[in-house]
């Protein structure tokens, strides 16, 4: 089976994984392949209303965990996964969808600047 996306994940998104305990990464990365499988759940994967952000979702004894993301699909269909929160309230925070953004921009002016 080939997967419906690859997958970057940046530096700052590395590092929140990193910090996590294993079964917390392990569970993540399971449900990362279950999207990139097909399977579409916005329990899973759900796209921020009003951006282009977009998080993966994972629920794990009681902690809502969230890896932000945006599309690449100029060449292949890439997902760029650019930071990650442990969620403490019910409404994803404003400041992190803006921090995907930013990034998420930043990623595409480097693209445009070394074509």
């Amino acid at each position: 089976m080939n997967p419906s996306f690859q997958l970057l994940v940046l530096e700052e998104a590395k590092e929140f994984l990193k910090q996590l305990a294993p079964e917390v990464r392990k569970k993540i990365a399971f449900n990362i392949d279950k999207v990139r499988a097909g399977i579409r759940s916005n329990d899973l994967f759900k796209k921020l209303e009003n951006t282009d952000i977009w998080e993966f979702r994972t629920l794990y004894q009681g902690k809502a965990y969230r890896l932000f993301a945006f599309w690449d699909k100029e060449q292949e269909t890439l997902v760029v996964a650019t930071h990650g929160i442990i969620k403490k309230t019910q409404k994803t925070p404003l400041k992190e969808i803006a921090k995907a953004e930013l990034i998420r921009q930043k990623y595409f002016g480097y693209k445009r600047l070394n074509k």
